[in-house]
């Protein structure tokens, strides 16, 4: 799987999925772009998109991306609550599905 991570995703978060083919935005210079342009780029490109942006869904219609969209909900956004999902986010990986978006929450941990 090929992995897109945002950039209100701290960067480090990719060594904890050196499994995964992972690129930040930052990292293709695509930073400048907005949300909708960012999908379509992604979609050529990516499996899927991990982002802590929990209103994507309400602002873009995901249905017309070809990528699926994994969002973060930690307690925080600092890395030690997004280093806390990684066992839901593993498993929401390989259960992810093109056009949709699933959250993956602190209030889901066992």
């Amino acid at each position: 799987m090929k992995l897109l991570v945002d950039e209100c995703v701290d960067w480090r978060l990719l060594r904890d999925l050196a499994d995964q083919e992972a690129k930040t935005v930052k990292q293709l210079g695509w930073e400048h772009y907005d949300d909708g342009e960012l999908l379509r780029h992604a979609s050529a490109e990516f499996d899927l998109f991990l982002t802590v942006d929990k209103d994507l869904p309400s602002q873009q219609n995901l249905q017309r991306f070809d990528i699926a969209v994994l969002i973060l909900r930690g307690r925080t956004t600092r890395l030690a609550d997004l280093r806390s999902l990684l066992p839901l986010l593993r498993r929401a990986i390989s259960n992810s599905k093109k056009g949709e978006a699933q959250v993956i929450s602190w209030r889901d941990l066992g």
